[in-house]
């Protein structure tokens, strides 16, 4: 702890209201004590990621529904977690939460050549709603669709 002495502009305007005070103490020095705050601890993400999510996707251009799911920890300000769908399980790369803001990516193979989809949205309890952005295949441009997963109990 350190101990400053009162800048005199201060003291002097001090001075009169402690001898009016009828404060048993001296104040005709005074020390000013400065205490230092402790660092602000990280903040808790607004809800907990972990567990398994689940969702389905329409394939654009299709009417066949694919089942994915996601196995999410957070741990140590970090998100991390394996992607499982069906061409097998892939860890997600890129992740973050901040203030309920949940993002991730997931590289994927398709006829030997690897493509990235990008998973954005919003952390609300049980729920993660936002958008899926797939790249776009054969020349084709990307697209943006909705994505709702849901916590697994």
């Amino acid at each position: 702890m350190k101990m400053r002495t009162m800048p005199p502009l201060l003291a002097a305007c001090l001075l009169p209201l402690c001898a009016a005070a009828a404060n048993p103490i001296g104040c005709d020095a005074m020390t000013l004590n400065r205490v230092d705050a402790a660092p602000a601890a990280p903040s808790a993400p607004a809800a907990d990621p972990t567990g398994l999510w689940k969702w389905t996707v329409m394939r654009p251009g299709s009417d066949q529904p694919i089942e994915i799911s996601a196995s999410l920890t957070f741990a140590d300000g970090k998100l991390a977690g394996t992607y499982h769908g069906r061409g097998g399980d892939t860890p997600i790369t890129d992740a973050s939460l901040k203030d309920g803001a949940i993002a991730f990516s997931v590289v994927r193979e398709r006829d030997g050549n690897q493509f990235v989809i990008k998973y954005a949205g919003t952390l609300a309890g049980d729920a993660i709603t936002g958008t899926i952005l797939l790249p776009g295949f054969d020349g084709g441009a990307s697209s943006t669709i909705d994505w709702k997963a849901t916590r697994s109990k």
